[in-house]
């Protein structure tokens, strides 16, 4: 679900017959929960409600889910190969990799690849 810009993960507790949500992608802890959907929604959106409310209140800036940056370290050798493709396709750094992340998809190898160029398998990075 999401609402306001915010994303909500969202459990069924079996224990308790009720459904535990948290608001993520923020430094706060933002928390609803309900026993069937409809009442889980409006859990959901009065939470964010509420937080957007308490911050006000404090004359504090509320937490943004994401900001679109995020670091990526990779090795220099790779780096450099990944960013003359780009120079040479006419095209910033960013620019290039933007739509080969956003085509990705989880499989069974759990790879990433520009152009050839194995970005990350599992945890480590290749070229």
């Amino acid at each position: 679900m999401t609402y306001k810009g915010y994303t909500a993960h969202i459990e069924f507790i079996e224990d308790a017959g009720l459904f535990h949500g948290e608001v993520i992608g923020t430094k706060d802890v933002i928390t609803f929960q309900g026993s069937f959907v409809k009442e889980l929604k409006k859990a959901f959106n009065d939470s964010v409600d509420d937080y957007l409310e308490f911050c006000k209140s404090r004359g504090e800036e509320p937490d943004k889910p994401f900001s679109g940056k995020f670091v990526l370290r990779l090795p220099k050798a790779l780096h450099r190969k990944i960013y003359i493709k780009a120079i040479k396709s006419g095209q910033s750094l960013n620019n290039y990799i933007a739509p080969v992340v956003s085509r990705y998809k989880s499989n069974k190898y759990n790879w990433l690849s520009v152009d050839g160029v194995t970005i990350c398998r599992g945890n480590s990075v290749s070229s």
